[in-house]
């Protein structure tokens, strides 16, 4: 089968097939500086691992506890994902899955400086459709610019602040036929760097595209779903913030060199599989590039 993976640029997205080649530098690796790193929907390629080894580009990681917030935007009265993904974020930091993160590393005059694991959910907000009920990559960050600027959320030049859509919310530029999530960086009002991502409720728009099963270990398919999108952008997040750190010579980052594996998997009381518990739930997330075996791992 010719499965693609999907990269999305700051405006727009495309797929770039595995056998074709991507903008590349004299050394044949991939340019990042212009690539917005995207999670792939699942028919398309880029996950499993395998292919170049990872290596680091001379770009900053997030150095120090990354502080995680939600943008809640669209409709989600009634639904059980702001308190699952909530757990999720508040357990995730330091677990031995996460902690895979910690040999990936900046160079700051001379002096490695490693990512430390640490995770901190740092506070919401909800937006109740404030530019309609379709977004494209501008908009995105239109919502956090507009979260931060208004008070709702603090400026936090250490956070990654992840714009959550309910199903009824469509992003025009890519969700379900090019990606299922993507992380990004850009300058906010009062000239800050702030870095953010996406993530959709896949339930009704795509769910063969963007999770890996209907009936999730929490009871929240949707939700579910989103757990390991979530956490697929926010490890490339900590690790390569603005694409320009930690990639393969054909532009994977570590999460995506693991996308849609899971390694082993247990069933959980309703039937899903899940293969980590984190705090008090059960999860079924991908599985992560580990440095020191240049392999997928769970810890």
């Amino acid at each position: 089968m010719n499965r693609c993976l999907a990269l999305a640029f700051p405006l727009f997205a495309f797929a770039a097939c595995m056998n074709q080649s991507v903008d590349t530098s004299s050394t044949g690796e991939a340019i990042q500086s212009e690539l917005k790193p995207s999670h792939h929907v699942k028919n398309q390629a880029g996950g499993g691992g395998g292919g170049a080894q990872i290596k680091y580009h001379n770009g900053p990681v997030i150095e120090g506890t990354v502080n995680v917030y939600f943008v809640w935007y669209g409709n989600w009265s009634g639904n059980t994902a702001p308190a699952i993904l909530t757990d999720l974020a508040s357990s995730i930091g330091g677990s031995p899955y996460y902690n895979i993160n910690t040999p990936y590393y900046d160079v700051v005059s001379n002096v490695k400086h490693f990512v430390s694991g640490a995770v901190h959910y740092a506070g919401s907000t909800t937006d109740s459709y404030s530019y309609g009920t379709t977004l494209d990559d501008n908009t995105v960050f239109a919502v956090v610019d507009d979260a931060v600027t208004s008070g709702r959320l603090p400026e936090d030049t250490n956070g990654i602040y992840f714009v959550m859509t309910s199903a009824d919310v469509q992003e025009s530029s890519g969700f379900c036929t090019q990606y299922c999530g993507w992380h990004w960086y850009d300058i906010d009002s009062n000239g800050k760097e702030l870095r953010y991502a996406f993530v959709g409720d896949a339930s009704t728009q795509c769910p063969s595209g963007c999770m890996e099963q209907t009936t999730g270990p929490n009871g929240n398919a949707g939700a579910d779903g989103m757990a390991s999108v979530f956490s697929h952008e926010l490890e490339e997040a900590n690790t390569d913030p603005r694409g320009t750190a930690w990639y393969d010579a054909r532009g994977q980052e570590n999460a995506d060199k693991c996308a849609w594996t899971f390694g082993t998997t247990y069933k959980t009381a309703n039937g899903a599989l899940a293969n980590m518990k984190l705090g008090a739930r059960d999860f079924l997330i991908q599985r992560n590039w580990k440095l020191s075996t240049q392999s997928c791992g769970l810890n």
